[in-house]
């Protein structure tokens, strides 16, 4: 099945050279000209990959990128944008983007990324290292925990420090999987593929899921004692 492309640009001018360009190489593309309508085909569709422009009428580009990795959608996204402050590059990463593209941009190079994301994320998966999680309890398993955070897995709630913290779906599967392999080193596809049983989509969307969970649990998320990366392998668990 051909890839199919979600191209979020009000601009029609962009949007149909985009489109068109796309086709030439061989992708199939959907258009969306404002943010609640790329939420609305993205909720509808999987997509193999978005090109999202920040500036767009009714919701921004961000906020169309929090919000789809808020619902746990890993889809591969590129930004584009005309503008190329650091601050916006930055905060597209930090939300799960995959690339950030200023324009005006060189049609070869856009292609170029769009090409090696695909190939990246539509990779076959890495053989496991371990067993797939469980999420729900495991005869004589009912709760996990470690420092002040207690999981019961049965009510899938988890509290720090006797509150309730609220996790998304894959939040809360990453955690449960973390806290059962202490000590053990996972490579992004590793975790992409046991925990959230993917295939398709791109395994840096973990380290979005990782910084999500240091927030929540870790006392300096900039230096964490439990959710520690493991430079040029990956992530490990300390209790």
């Amino acid at each position: 099945m051909t890839p199919r492309i979600l191209i979020v640009e009000d601009d029609d001018a962009i949007a149909t050279g985009l489109a068109l360009n796309l086709k030439l190489a061989g992708r199939a593309t959907s258009i969306a000209r404002d943010g609640d309508d790329a939420l609305r085909q993205t909720e509808a569709e999987d997509f193999a990959l978005i090109l999202l422009d920040i500036n767009l009428p009714k919701r921004n580009g961000l906020e169309v990128l929090s919000t789809l990795r808020a619902s746990d959608n890993v889809v591969p996204v590129i930004v584009l944008s005309a503008r190329d402050g650091e601050f916006d590059k930055v905060a597209a990463l930090r939300l799960g983007a995959d690339d950030y593209v200023t324009k005006p941009f060189a049609l070869a190079e856009l292609l170029a990324r769009v090409d090696a994301v695909l190939r990246r994320t539509q990779a076959s998966p890495v053989a496991p290292v371990a067993p797939p999680p469980v999420s729900g309890p495991t005869p004589g398993e009912t709760q996990l925990g470690f420092g002040d955070v207690s999981i019961d897995l049965g009510q899938r709630v988890v509290a720090r420090a006797g509150e309730e913290v609220k996790l998304t779906h894959l939040e809360f599967e990453l955690l449960v999987f973390l806290v059962r392999h202490p000590s053990q080193v996972f490579s992004r596809t590793q975790l992409f593929n046991l925990v959230w049983n993917q295939s398709a989509g791109s395994v840096r969307t973990v380290d979005n899921f990782v910084g999500q969970l240091r927030k929540r649990f870790e006392d300096n998320p900039e230096q964490p004692r439990h959710f520690i990366t493991v430079r040029g392998s990956g992530y490990r668990f300390d209790p």
